[in-house]
């Protein structure tokens, strides 16, 4: 395929979201109201690569080839057959909003971002369902467990599984009108996700196993159709309690809420936590949390 055009762009917005929701672990993902913003521009000298940073980790993040919004802008690039700066050049622009290492899918949405550039650009810049198919694909197998990047792709709820190690699916339950999602980051606690990991056991009884298959179901239908069952729906045996010495706060938050009638869960690997209530719910909350919504995706 020829280089690309110099001056042509592309631009993609795309939401954080919450992962497991308590039961669906690695599997049941929620966009969130809250979105990073990426830009690309052609620049027509070969080979330069510049990136522009602002907001969270901008001071912290790799400008270079390295970063990772630029890794999987290259990742479609090449996968469309086009050459990585081979007769042009690229201006990437990053604003990032989301947290870092928080719980709140920021490298799911990098991916996302990087991803949807790349085929973008080439598209001219818009994206069809089959490129979304495609950064889904993508963005799943690069995370590993597909939850958090099938959100930030298609938005909304959504529960995804792997039947082999390349190939990601994805379906999109509606989610009920009267779900409000709410996340609470606790200040100066953050955790990465391989952290996070590491204190997971490799087994669990089979009767823990039993018991959240169950709720794993029960959390699809009150998502969608009852949200009155959302706290028991929302109980979990195979990583939070596991994961409670490493956030204490968090853990303190979510027990505090639970008893409350909330269903409050560990956001992804935390430490932010994520409360699914309904606006009734909402006002015995206090002190009130900054609301989020299920945001659209990418």
């Amino acid at each position: 395929m020829a280089p690309l055009t110099p001056g042509a762009t592309a631009r993609v917005r795309v939401p954080a979201s919450s992962a497991n929701l308590g039961p669906g672990f690695d599997s049941v993902g929620l966009a969130l109201g809250i979105w990073d913003e990426y830009a690309v521009e052609v620049l027509p000298e070969p080979g330069a690569l510049e990136l522009v940073l602002a907001g969270e980790g901008a001071g912290d993040l790799p400008a270079d080839e390295r970063h990772l919004v630029a890794t999987r802008l290259r990742e479609a690039l090449q996968a469309c057959g086009v050459g990585w700066l081979d007769g042009f050049g690229l201006r990437l622009t990053c604003a990032n909003t989301i947290p870092m290492a928080a719980g709140m899918g920021s490298s799911a949405t990098a991916i996302v971002g990087g991803l949807g550039l790349g085929f973008a650009l080439v598209r001219g810049g818009d994206l069809t369902e089959a490129d979304l198919g495609l950064v889904n694909t993508h963005a799943g197998v690069a995370e590993g467990h597909p939850d958090n990047s099938s959100a930030s792709v298609h938005g909304g709820l959504t529960v995804s599984w792997m039947p082999s190690a390349q190939v990601v699916r994805t379906a999109r339950p509606p989610l009920h009108r009267d779900v409000v999602p709410v996340v609470l980051l606790p200040e100066g606690q953050r955790l990465d996700t391989a952290t996070a990991r590491a204190v997971l056991t490799p087994t669990v009884p089979r009767t823990d196993a039993v018991r959240q298959a169950g709720r794993a179901a029960l959390l699809v239908h009150a998502l969608t159709s009852d949200p009155t069952l959302l706290l028991d729906a929302t109980s979990d045996w195979l990583h939070q309690e596991q994961r409670r010495q490493a956030y204490p706060v968090t853990m303190g938050a979510v027990d505090t809420l639970r008893a409350l009638g909330h269903a409050a869960v560990v956001s992804g690997a935390g430490p932010t936590v994520l409360c699914l209530t309904t606006a009734d719910l909402l006002t015995t909350c206090s002190p009130r949390p900054a609301r989020g919504d299920s945001a659209g995706g990418s």
